[in-house]
């Protein structure tokens, strides 16, 4: 019978499973007694930078924009071929629009692949995008190993 452990990624191993960009959850922080507001977004990752980015929707009447200066967490997990593996990114969102054309932080966003997202429930035209980008403070990833029981 095989049993299941973890382990930590490497940083190359952690820049190979997030590759150039993909899909995870974004996590704002709430109040006390509240559940954290969790959102599937796209995101976009520059390893020369280490740094993660995303466009995210805004709607009328969305509780984004009264979260988005709050702490969050960013989680990517997938199946891969070697099993399990999982990024966990945590910090706070910048704007990129704050930063000048010339940054770096700015450049490294040209070379990502920041997958485009859809919005079906209201048309394109009501829905903003901004630029935001997560220097994190902590990352962590994690990879499945079998072993032997």
């Amino acid at each position: 019978m095989q049993g299941l452990r973890w382990l930590q990624l490497s940083n190359d191993e952690r820049d190979e499973f997030l590759g150039s960009g993909g899909t995870g959850v974004l996590s704002f922080a709430t109040e006390k007694n509240e559940p954290p507001v969790s959102i599937p977004v796209s995101y976009g990752y520059n390893e020369d930078e280490s740094v993660l980015y995303f466009q995210l929707s805004f709607t009328p009447g969305g509780r984004k924009h009264d979260l988005i200066d709050r702490h969050v967490s960013f989680v990517v997990h997938d199946e891969t071929p070697d099993g399990w593996h999982s990024v966990v990114a945590t910090g706070q969102l910048a704007e990129l629009s704050d930063k000048p054309y010339e940054s770096s932080i700015v450049q490294g966003m040209w070379a990502i692949d920041l997958p485009r997202v859809d919005i079906f429930e209201q048309p394109r035209e009501d829905v903003t995008f901004e630029s935001y980008y997560l220097d994190p403070d902590r990352v962590s990833g994690r990879k499945e190993v079998a072993t032997e029981s």
